[in-house]
């Protein structure tokens, strides 16, 4: 199975420790996994031999995270070829903010699709006045996001 990555943007540390529990419970199932700060991300960190998790917040007028934003203006400028990427989203935002709400996992995964990798879930959006941990949310949802793994012909929107 391929090794699983974690790109992280975060401003308070929250989508850090989603991605810290995302890691823990992949590597109790058996599946080589890391988490990475895009603070550290650029050109070559897309590899296809990896599959990826995007786990992000949202900051200020729905902006992706300020670690998270050189690597979100090579993506939109640059605009490298992602075919062959597979991905999730795990966004992080709070509904009190209707108009911006987990805007900077959205913004995430539009480019990502724009630049042809294929997501291979819905995105989850973690709405922090749910009163709802974040990490469960995300533990929620990983299962469907593996399944997608195994049986990519079922992902809506593919052929």
């Amino acid at each position: 199975m391929e090794p699983i990555v974690i790109l992280v943007g975060t401003m308070s540390g929250n989508a850090e420790m989603v991605a810290d529990e995302l890691v823990s419970k992949l590597k109790k199932t058996g599946f080589a996994a890391q988490s990475l700060d895009m603070s550290k991300c650029g050109p070559g960190t897309f590899r296809p031999e990896n599959l990826y998790i995007i786990c992000t917040s949202t900051y200020g007028d729905g902006d992706v995270p300020d670690n998270a934003t050189e690597f979100y203006g090579y993506l939109t400028t640059q605009r490298p070829d992602l075919t062959g990427i597979r991905y999730g989203v795990v966004g992080l935002g709070d509904r009190l903010y209707d108009a911006t709400f987990c805007n900077g996992g959205k913004r995430f995964d539009t480019i990502l699709t724009e630049l042809g990798a294929m997501r291979l879930a819905e995105r989850v959006d973690n709405d922090a006045s749910s009163g709802r941990y974040p990490d469960e949310v995300a533990l929620e949802w990983l299962p469907t996001w593996l399944e997608a793994i195994c049986h990519p012909e079922l992902v809506e929107g593919q052929p």
